[in-house]
């Protein structure tokens, strides 16, 4: 069973009027005047020990802002710092995090941590923090974090504007927790103890920090943030010069002290960073992160409907997305958005969305009105119950548009279940699309029941997808389906040698078509075992047995050379292997040979990731994936490459040059992508950036060239 703490940790934050200067050194009166939260507890390589190092962290609040100042005590100053790039990962690193509960909701927690060198990160975590993809690293904040090295210690002293947090007026107590990485000791610390089964970010065990006055009305400012962007390219394929200048700009304010107004006019959503590219050998779709700051805060109330991997009713990425007539994505501009999210009180949460598209005639593509509503009310001690509205339509009637694509409209019901240990998550929908012309099939539902304990995890989890069900703003990997995913895993905890834990696993993934008299389309059977060593190095290793009926012919290869394979029953069998080392060493690796069946032939792919650091100014890290797909005549073989050489330089905390070089043999191209970016003010950022694009397939040709620069102010007023 997850444990918790005997008695609830506290720790109480000093209301000031005098004068906190940021500067590291902890000197003014009022910091020697408070008790620090310290006493950590092990998370790694055991969670039953107190922390041999302590960290402390103290907090005073005046009306405007809090202060943090943090004592991270070591053995030695020997600190592992990869990059002075913001938005850091934790793991691999020495670092200290903190998470504020302002809700007590133990549902969402906004998140601050610094390393050593007091390069800052700054995030929201949602869904109780019991998922990895719960973490949103897109959300900013303006605050100040200052350092100071010394031999066996580092200290941190913050200055967070009140303004970033969302919180109840006249609130007293917000829940709060912290987590420590020592790559030193190689321990992993957290001021409230959380049992090794769960993440050391869950969300249900927390400390109180207690204000000694209630917290009054936040004096939340207007931000302003207008562009600038200049792109000049030429498309070697139509032998077109091409050349745009933008402008536009979002505006962000808060309403009351939780509700966040977010306004964009003409925004630039072209990414200055570009995707990492993937080889892919299903038949579906793959989805990609969001990164544009206007759909960021409070994504969670947008997004966390329905199952994330088949039947996700809104994946805000087909917002500025369109397809032409040769069916291939292309941007469709915005004109303006609207959004307001937010906590009306303690329990609810509402969310309203409302994005506005460019016409398009000449691919056909209608302008279009893009709405989400949503309200999330909590239940219990973590739980909560959760409705949406989605409504994509056309805004002007077209002679190209048919009548089914007018309008696309979805309802929905959604509960998620969590104990106050997090022993018991849950998951249940139910969704109905609505579309010109269609009165059955158009139903999505699922539900999924999970226990954790310190040995055992189950999982009962099913989803049925109607083959008319539609969510033109969603992520709908396929219709038609009912499909189960089970889970059962045993973990062991060795008291002794070098292995700090380890599992294995059975998840049979079964998928049937109703339509067909629920006949079988697919099932793959994974058996996993998994090691997770003291030095923090991971093994893994995999058996997978699938079935594949293809209902229409397909040839996973991509190529031009051959038939595809043909309608059919296919049954195949693979194995793969995982081992990843130490990521605190300056050298670090990640290598996974797999082997075996592949529909009618054999597959045999390799994947590999290397990483350099000359800390804390230069890394590099190479990505290569190789696949060689061997099929009887007369159908293809491939053997394909995806290699990602990427070089990040990080001159100072405002200076920052990434490149990032990649070939993809299955998309016959061969990219370089250069950006240098200048933080010149808070949140204020100059990029300069160069893409460049070939053909590789027989003759090495240009594709796509371009050289962008743009130029973003944050102005609070």
């Amino acid at each position: 069973m997850g444990h918790s703490q005997e008695t609830k940790k506290s720790v109480t934050v000093k209301y000031i009027n005098e004068p906190i200067k940021a500067d590291a050194v902890l000197n003014e009166p009022a910091w020697s005047q408070v008790e620090p939260a310290t006493n950590f507890w092990n998370y790694f390589p055991t969670d039953s020990l107190q922390a041999k190092s302590h960290s402390e962290i103290k907090f005073l609040f005046d009306d405007d802002n809090l202060y943090v100042g943090i004592k991270v005590k070591s053995i030695g100053n020997n600190f592992i710092t990869p990059s002075l790039r913001r938005d850091f990962r934790a793991g691999g690193s020495d670092n200290i995090t903190l998470l504020f509960d302002t809700f007590n909701d133990g549902t969402n927690a906004f998140l601050f941590g610094s390393n050593p060198h007091g390069v800052q990160r700054e995030m929201l975590l949602s869904g109780g923090g019991n998922e990895l993809r719960g973490f949103n690293g897109a959300w900013d904040a303006k605050w100040v974090s200052e350092n100071k090295i010394h031999d066996d210690y580092y200290v941190l002293e913050w200055i967070i504007p009140l303004s970033s947090f969302k919180y109840r007026e006249g609130e007293t107590k917000w829940r709060f927790n912290s987590y420590q990485f020592d790559t030193q000791l190689n321990e992993q610390n957290t001021w409230a103890q959380i049992p090794q089964n769960q993440f050391i970010f869950n969300l249900a065990y927390m400390g109180d920090m207690v204000f000694e006055k209630p917290l009054g009305k936040s004096k939340s400012p207007i931000s302003i943030i207008p562009y600038v962007n200049y792109l000049t390219g030429k498309d070697y394929e139509s032998d077109e010069t091409n050349s745009d200048f933008k402008f536009g700009g979002d505006v962000k304010m808060t309403l009351g002290n939780s509700m966040n107004l977010d306004i964009t006019v003409n925004p630039d959503f072209s990414q200055v960073e570009v995707d990492q590219q993937v080889t892919n050998l299903t038949r579906f779709e793959i989805s990609l992160p969001e990164r544009r700051q206007f759909f960021i805060e409070n994504s969670d109330l947008f997004g966390d409907f329905g199952n994330s991997r088949d039947a996700n009713p809104f994946f805000s990425r087909r917002i500025g997305i369109a397809e032409n007539l040769d069916g291939d994505n292309i941007e469709n501009d915005i004109i303006a958005g609207v959004r307001l999210s937010g906590k009306l009180n303690n329990n609810l949460r509402l969310g309203v969305l409302n994005v506005q598209t460019v016409e398009d005639t000449d691919n056909e593509i209608p302008t279009s009105n893009n709405t989400v509503l949503t309200a999330q009310y909590k239940m219990f001690s973590r739980s909560n119950l959760s409705v949406m509205f989605i409504n994509k339509q056309a805004t002007k009637d077209y002679d190209f548009l048919a009548n089914e694509d007018r309008y696309n409209r979805v309802f929905g019901l959604d509960y998620r279940m969590a104990s106050e240990d997090n022993t018991w998550v849950g998951k249940y929908f139910f969704h109905k699309s609505i579309s010109p012309g269609v009165s059955d099939k158009d139903m999505s539902a699922g539900a999924s029941t999970e226990y954790f304990s310190r040995n055992w995890n189950f999982r009962l989890s099913g989803v049925y997808v109607g083959d008319n069900f539609r969510s033109d703003l969603g992520f709908i990997r396929r219709t038609d389906i009912v499909k189960i995913s089970p889970k059962i895993e045993r973990t062991f905890w060795p008291s002794l040698g070098k292995v700090q834990k380890h599992s294995l696993s059975f998840t049979p993934f079964i998928l049937w078509k109703p339509d067909l008299n629920f006949e079988m389309s697919d099932y793959t059977l994974l058996t996993q075992y998994q090691a997770n060593l003291k030095n923090t190095a991971e093994v893994n290793a995999e058996m997978f047995n699938r079935f594949t009926h293809l209902y229409e012919p397909f040839d996973p290869t991509g190529s031009d050379d051959g038939p595809a394979l043909p309608v059919g029953d296919y049954h195949y069998t693979n194995f793969g292997f995982n081992f990843r080392s130490d990521q605190r060493k300056a050298f670090s690796y990640n290598i996974g040979p797999s082997f075996g069946q592949f529909y009618n032939g054999h597959k045999y792919s390799f994947r590999a990731q290397a990483t350099l650091r000359l800390q804390p100014y230069f890394t590099t890290t190479i990505v290569v994936n190789y696949d060689n797909i061997q099929l009887p005549d007369p159908y293809p073989d491939a053997q394909l490459w995806l290699i990602g050489p990427k070089i990040d330089i990080t001159f100072n905390k405002n200076l920052f040059w990434a490149t990032f070089i990649q070939y993809s043999s299955q998309r016959d191209n061969f990219s370089i992508n250069t950006r240098l970016q200048w933080r010149f003010a808070p949140l204020s950022d100059l990029f300069i950036v160069y893409n460049d694009n070939y053909f590789t397939d027989n003759i090495f040709a240009p594709r796509v060239r371009s050289f962008n620069v743009k130029l973003t102010y944050w102005l609070n007023i």
